[in-house]
């Protein structure tokens, strides 16, 4: 028999509805607490929310948002967060294509991960893919100025893609060069996903790309 889903959260709910952050903004969602102006450390498709909740626990001073449109998985991290000390995250039940162009300011995010994104590896499906160059174009102006967009997946052609979608934007620098993207990165914490595709020699594909800074 299958596990039930516990609903009760045992510790501070951090979960916002898009309305809310409409309606509030950031800072009256964030308190007081961190350093003014907010500055943005993103994850869309956070999972079961390990990377999201390392991410905080390093980077103490940004303001974490977790986007993810599985109300199940947004529920598990919601109970898991709440069993930590961290109050700089909020998760959202959203597409990362809302939170990019509807929730998030021009020139505010220090750094976007994109963890092992669906491929929808069939050719009919690929409009649904989240790595197209018009997503890029969003993503590159919510980056602050030496800010990073960090996408990996294990998907030979989905790679190909992304490849060409984060080349596509003038105001993005590839900080992987010479080469496209890396084959491993020192320091990563590994995904679930990560692990087993490792572990079966499944090709993985790390991309980082910053926006350029002004001279």
């Amino acid at each position: 028999m299958a596990r039930s889903l516990k609903y009760d959260i045992p510790g501070p709910d951090w979960r916002v509805a898009e309305d809310e952050v409409r309606e509030k903004g950031w800072e009256a969602i964030f308190g007081s607490e961190l350093v003014r102006p907010l500055r943005f450390v993103v994850e869309i498709g956070f999972g079961n929310g390990d990377f999201l909740i390392d991410c905080a626990r390093r980077e103490a001073d940004a303001a974490h948002v977790g986007a993810e449109y599985s109300r199940k998985r947004v529920l598990k991290t919601a109970r898991k967060l709440a069993r930590t000390e961290l109050a700089n995250v909020r998760l959202l039940l959203c597409t990362g294509e809302t939170l990019i162009r509807e929730l998030l300011p021009e020139a505010s995010v220090r750094a976007c991960w994109i963890n092992f994104p669906d491929p929808w590896p069939k050719k009919r499906h690929r409009r649904r893919r989240l790595l197209k160059p018009e997503f890029v174009h969003d993503l590159a102006l919510r980056l602050e100025p030496g800010g990073s967009v960090h996408v990996a997946t294990d998907h030979v052609d989905y790679a190909e893609a992304i490849d060409a979608a984060l080349a596509s934007d003038p105001r993005l620098v590839n900080a992987c060069a010479p080469e496209r993207f890396l084959r491993a990165v020192p320091d990563r914490m590994p995904t679930r996903y990560e692990r087993e595709w490792r572990a079966e020699g499944r090709p993985l594909h790390f991309f980082e790309y910053r926006r350029e800074v002004p001279h």
